[in-house]
């Protein structure tokens, strides 16, 4: 099989926007399985990469999640009040610096030991973007301030506190429909419970 790079022949590159971040057009001509070259154009939106957390009380089975307002999902039928796991781009910083920043900006809880459980591609279509996933225990001795983000940014962040069957239960019924949010929650409910188990 022909390597991936062999098959894509960039042809012209144009920067549609590049006010918040960049939205480029891109034309290319890719080979195909067949052995014939086809002319492909594509937009993609680079954002830079990002980094999510779950925080999770192993004695009380409870989680940490936020509520925010999101434009896109609002301009796309939701009430645009979404609650997530936190999360924020890299900004040149390494996955495991920056997700204990933002964790802390966001919720108010300064984690010790994090967990890297996998990265993944969210919307590999259009957007460039790469998520490190976390998972980090916390309780009440690890919450240092307030959290709520950073006002100059534009956040007004809620913590959320929920049982994890709670927050599953929530997916359920369509509260929960960040999709960060949901890998998180059910890898953990696979983790407990395969956990439960091995006991």
């Amino acid at each position: 099989m022909t390597a991936t790079q062999d098959r894509v022949r960039i042809i012209d590159t144009t920067v549609l926007s590049d006010d918040w971040y960049v939205l480029k057009k891109t034309t290319f001509d890719f080979l195909r399985r067949d052995g014939t070259w086809q002319r492909q154009s594509r937009e993609t939106y680079d954002r830079g990469n990002g980094a999510t957390i779950l925080l999770f009380d192993r004695a009380r089975k409870t989680v940490i999640l936020t509520r925010q307002f999101r434009l896109p999902a609002f301009v796309n039928g939701h009430d645009g009040m979404m609650v997530e796991a936190a999360g924020g781009l890299l900004d040149n910083a390494s996955p495991e610096q920056r997700i204990r920043a933002e964790v802390e900006e966001e919720t108010g809880y300064r984690v010790r030991d994090v967990q890297k459980i996998f990265e993944a591609y969210m919307s590999p279509g259009s957007v460039t973007e790469k998520l490190h996933f976390f998972i980090a225990e916390y309780d009440a001795t690890t919450r240092v301030g307030h959290g709520g983000g950073i006002e100059a940014e534009g956040e007004d962040v809620e913590v959320v506190e929920l049982t994890l069957d709670d927050a599953l239960a929530a997916v359920d019924r369509g509260e929960i429909v960040d999709g960060k949010t949901i890998m998180l929650l059910q890898h953990l409910a696979l983790r407990e419970l395969t956990r439960a188990h091995a006991t």
